[in-house]
C-alpha cells in the first residue's frame, strides 16, 4: 500500500474574501457601486485606469495581509 501524502496548507481551499471588503474596494478604488451581475454590458463592465486597478490591487493585498495577521494572532 503507499503512504498517502500528508496534508499541506498549501492544499487547502483559501478563503474567500469577506462580501463587504471588496465592495469596499471597488468602490473607492474603482468607482463601481457593486459587484453583482445586473446582467447588462453597460452595468457589469467598466473601463478602468491602469492606476486605480493597481490601488485596488495594492487594497486587497493589505486587507489579505491584516486579515492573516488577526488570524496568527489568536
Amino acid at each position: 500500500m503507499t503512504p498517502r501524502k500528508p496534508h499541506t496548507a498549501s492544499s487547502a481551499k483559501p478563503a474567500r474574501a469577506p462580501e463587504a471588503t471588496l465592495e469596499r474596494i471597488a468602490s473607492e478604488a474603482l468607482n463601481i457601486e457593486t459587484l453583482k451581475t445586473r446582467n447588462s454590458d453597460s452595468l457589469d463592465f467598466h473601463d478602468v485606469a491602469v492606476w486605480r486597478l493597481k490601488e485596488a490591487l495594492e487594497a486587497a493585498y493589505l486587507a489579505g495581509l491584516s486579515a492573516a495577521s488577526n488570524t496568527r494572532s489568536k
